[in-house]
C-alpha cells in the first residue's frame, strides 16, 4: 500500500526535439515497454504541439500526454497560439508552465505566468509550474527569494492548488550538464513546501507534489528521488532517449513507499 502522502510524478519535456517518426519509434521502442506501478507514480510526456495527435496514437502504457505551453487567451484572434479549451478538446489534461525557457527567452513575467495557471485550471488542466533561480541569484545567495517571489505570484491569482505542481529547476543546471546536489535540492524543496504550508495551507503542503528538473539522468535520479521533499523529476535532454527508462525505474523503486 503506497502510505506516502503524495503520488510521485515523472514528467519528460521534449521541448522543440523530434518528429512524426520518432513519436512512433520511441513510442513502440522505449515508452511502452517502461514498467513502473501506476497507483504510485504518475508519467507524462510533453512533445512538440504538432505531435500531440501522434503521441495520443502511438503512446500507451497509462503514459499521459502534456502540452508544453498554453495560449493566455481563449480562442479568438491571436495567430499562432493554442488554447486551453482546444487542448482540453484534443484530450490533452496536463501542460507545462512558467518554464524557464519562456521566463527568459520569450520574457514571460511571474505574474503572466501565474494568469496562464489559472486559465489552465479554469478549463480543468493539470499544471507543471517551474520556478528556479539564474546562476547570479544562487551565487548571491537569493535562490529562496527567488523561487518564492514566482510561488508568491501564483498564489496570488490561483486558489486551488490541486491540480498543480511544482518544478524546482535551478536555471543553471538546466541542459548545462550540471545539478544540484541531492542536498541543495532538497534544501529547496523543504523550503518550499514550508512556504506553501504558511501562505497557502498545510493540506496545499502536504499534497503538493514538489518535483526536480536539472540535468536529472539515470545515476542521479535515485538519489535525488529518495529525498523527503522531492516528489518526483523533470527530465529533459534525456527525456527523448532510452535512459528515461532508467530515471523512470529509480523513481519507481523509491525506498520511501
Amino acid at each position: 500500500m503506497n502510505t506516502f502522502a503524495r503520488k510521485l510524478l515523472v514528467g519528460g519535456n521534449w521541448k522543440s526535439h523530434g518528429s512524426v517518426n520518432f513519436v512512433k519509434e520511441f513510442a513502440r521502442d522505449t515508452l511502452n515497454k517502461i514498467s513502473y506501478n501506476t497507483s504510485k507514480l504518475d508519467l507524462v510526456v510533453a512533445p512538440v504541439s504538432i505531435h500531440l495527435r501522434d503521441a495520443q496514437e502511438h503512446i500507451k502504457n497509462d503514459i499521459q500526454i502534456c502540452s508544453q505551453n498554453i495560449s493566455a487567451f481563449e480562442d479568438g484572434a491571436y495567430t499562432g497560439e493554442i488554447s486551453s479549451t482546444q487542448l482540453v478538446d484534443l484530450g490533452v489534461n496536463w501542460t507545462i508552465l512558467g518554464h524557464s525557457e519562456r521566463r527568459h527567452i520569450f520574457g514571460e513575467s511571474n505574474s503572466f505566468v501565474a494568469s496562464k495557471i489559472k486559465r489552465a485550471h479554469d478549463h480543468g488542466l493539470n499544471v507543471i509550474a517551474c520556478i528556479g533561480e539564474t546562476i547570479d541569484e544562487r551565487e548571491d545567495g537569493e535562490t529562496l527569494k527567488a523561487c518564492t517571489r514566482q510561488l508568491k505570484a501564483i498564489r496570488e491569482q490561483v486558489e486551488d492548488w490541486n491540480k498543480l505542481a511544482i518544478a524546482y529547476q535551478p536555471v543553471w543546471a538546466i541542459g548545462t550538464g550540471k545539478t544540484a546536489t541531492s542536498d541543495q535540492a532538497q534544501e529547496v524543496h523543504g523550503h518550499l513546501r514550508e512556504w506553501i504550508a504558511e501562505h497557502v495551507s498545510q493540506d496545499a503542503a502536504r499534497l503538493t507534489r514538489i518535483i526536480y528538473g536539472g540535468s536529472v539522468n539515470g545515476e542521479n535520479a535515485g538519489e535525488l528521488i529518495n529525498n523527503p521533499d522531492i516528489d518526483g523529476l523533470l527530465v529533459e535532454r534525456l527525456s527523448i532517449k532510452p535512459e528515461f527508462e532508467a530515471i523512470v525505474k529509480a523513481c519507481n523503486e523509491a525506498s520511501k513507499y
